[in-house]
């Protein structure tokens, strides 16, 4: 079994899990010690630290074992949580990064066999894609959100890097990426090759400057994502403490809002923080601890929606908007929004099941005033390829 290979937590972490306060979230999780793996039967979601960075070319030394961040977490308080969590411990870097990659997609092949959703703390962003590779055998086309200030596509041609790695998720076959959406981009740190990239492929980029005046506009996008990684350097230096941090960034409640809406995300399977810092401080340590507890307090409040079934449980309007009459439905549970996409097949298409979109609650007052929906445009340009 691929988590036999996993590397057990230090007697040190164990024991101040065990020594937290009464109540915290070290008492209530399963741990992998030394004296072997816990039972997993009813575990929903599991923290697995990836000691992986050499590819990224800016570190100056490999990363640590995220204990700061663990014994951070552990001393965190539960919400009113039903679900069972456990700490898995560490993959071990290989003897080649490619050891390593080969690990990172059978755990994540055989967590998504077991439905256990892996709560990924990396190391560099690079392992996104071995992660990516583990849906392989499960899913056909996948949804993939970073949120990230760049977009990583990098040179399709050169060896993979922490910089390459979403080129290689398009390039490299099989071909199972569907759509691929950024959140919290800077224009200055991206080419416009890159971005002129972006737009001819009908990716979907939502800039930091939007993320800042309404960030609910990123829910929709996490409301149908597998796969969702965080590049820690997207936060802001003045909200996190590290060398590579960028004065410009996400602050820490909107990291924090990121990851309860992917918790919150029925379609979510896989979850990772990558470009966590090797120099962890407080600061650092306690922020990455509460994006954790953000993702598992979103999980809870999941309301089972995907796939989505219409029935009476919705409301369906239909808006006239230019030559088209566009279907949106509104969940009577959570008031979410959908749109229909009524060009889609559903025998022979890329999309099939997806023949409903997430949208805003703004994207259909757009429509009401005669505007096509930005999100719809994009899936019916990409359904004509």
């Amino acid at each position: 079994m691929a988590l036999e290979f996993l590397k057990p937590l230090s007697d040190s972490v164990v024991s101040c899990a065990l020594a937290s306060a009464k109540g915290a979230i070290g008492h209530s999780l399963k741990l992998h010690t030394n004296a072997g793996l816990p039972d997993l039967t009813g575990v929903q979601l599991a923290i697995i630290g990836i000691l992986e960075n050499r590819r990224d070319l800016t570190a100056l030394e490999q990363v640590g074992d995220f204990e700061e961040v663990r014994l951070k977490f552990y001393d965190l308080y539960p919400g009113n949580w039903t679900t069972n969590v456990a700490d898995l411990g560490n993959i071990q870097a290989g003897e080649t990064v490619e050891d390593t990659y080969f690990l990172v997609n059978k755990i994540t092949s055989h967590c998504l066999i077991n439905g256990i959703i892996p709560l990924f703390l990396g190391g560099s962003q690079d392992l996104m894609y071995p992660i990516y590779r583990g849906f392989d055998e499960h899913f056909e086309m996948i949804n993939v959100v970073n949120v990230d200030s760049r977009f990583d596509l990098g040179d399709i041609d050169a060896p993979i890097t922490s910089r390459s790695y979403m080129g290689k998720m398009v390039a490299n076959k099989p071909y199972n990426l569907f759509n691929y959406s950024n959140l919290g981009y800077q224009t200055y740190l991206n080419s416009q090759d890159e971005i002129e990239l972006l737009e001819r492929m009908f990716f979907e980029a939502v800039r930091l400057g939007t993320l800042d005046e309404d960030i609910a506009l990123a829910e929709p996008l996490m409301r149908d994502a597998d796969l969702v990684g965080i590049d820690m350097t997207a936060v802001k230096s003045g909200d996190i403490a590290f060398a590579k941090a960028n004065p410009n960034g996400l602050n820490g409640r909107q990291i924090c809002t990121l990851s309860r809406y992917a918790g919150i995300s029925d379609r979510t399977k896989v979850f990772g923080l990558f470009e966590v810092p090797q120099e962890m401080g407080h600061t650092t340590a306690q922020l990455v601890a509460e994006v954790l507890w953000y993702f598992i307090e979103g999980f809870n409040l999941r309301t089972n929606e995907y796939p989505v079934t219409v029935n009476d449980s919705f409301i369906k309007y239909r808006v006239p908007v230019q030559n088209e009459v566009l279907t949106f439905l509104k969940s009577t549970k959570t008031g979410r929004f959908w749109i229909e996409l009524p060009f889609v097949s559903l025998v022979q298409n890329k999309l099939k099941q997806n023949a409903l979109l997430p949208c805003s609650k703004m994207e259909y007052e757009l429509a009401c005033d005669q505007i096509l929906p930005d999100r719809w445009l994009k899936a019916r340009q990409k359904n004509e390829l």
